[in-house]
């Protein structure tokens, strides 16, 4: 494993504990079993990254051939299972309020880094085409979420908080406009960072596209 390939494993660990956290964090809050828990936290963290795989026609995924990411997964969602188990505050006010702002900055995270990996993921496989690019690095970082909310029975971030997708896309965009410049670890770490920063306003100046009251 060379410099820049143990850099990118560094950013996905962190990308996989940041949703990790987010789909533990929201099994929880769902009153699951420790065994929910878990999978939800495991759904969250590499249900991105099957999808993208199973576009890609990446067989087996990468979730099987390198479990580091789903036991990575497990270990966060049992850690924070019985973090709160033993704390018993998770149902207070204040941290219900402080469930929510950590919970978006997990998502944050975890939606930059997995955006810009699954466009690492296409490049590296001889794919260029921009728009397969843009939506397999989406579907990376949307895909985890989109399952985790599916199966805890809540409206999907994507389709109902502040330009989450959207987020997404613009930093696809930024990932793969930046790419000839800056090459490819300064490329994803600009998409991730625009990620970052347009959920951050976005939750900070509450932005919306149009909705149908």
């Amino acid at each position: 494993m060379d410099y820049s390939d143990f850099i990118i494993f560094i950013m996905e660990l962190v990308g996989t504990v940041a949703f990790a956290s987010s789909g533990a964090m929201l099994a929880i809050r769902k009153e699951m079993d420790l065994f929910g828990v878990c999978v939800l936290g495991v759904t969250a963290s590499v249900g991105g990254g099957l999808m993208r795989d199973l576009i890609l026609g990446i067989t087996p995924p990468y979730m099987f051939r390198r479990p580091v990411y789903t036991l990575v997964a497990v270990s966060v969602s049992i850690f924070l299972f019985l973090v709160l188990y033993i704390c018993r505050s998770f149902k207070e006010s204040r941290a219900a309020a402080a469930y929510d702002r950590v919970m978006a900055l997990f998502d944050a995270v975890g939606l930059g880094i997995f955006t810009v990996s699954g466009i690492h993921t296409a490049r590296s496989l001889g794919f260029d085409q921009a728009f397969l690019l843009v939506f397999v690095g989406v579907i990376t970082g949307v895909g985890g979420g989109l399952m985790r909310d599916v199966m805890a029975q809540e409206k999907p971030y994507i389709l109902t908080k502040h330009v989450y997708a959207c987020a997404s896309i613009g930093g696809a965009v930024v990932c793969i406009g930046v790419y000839p410049v800056l090459g490819s670890l300064s490329s994803m770490a600009a998409g991730a960072l625009a990620v970052l920063l347009v959920r951050l306003l976005a939750m900070r100046y509450r932005w919306n596209l149009p909705r149908i009251r």
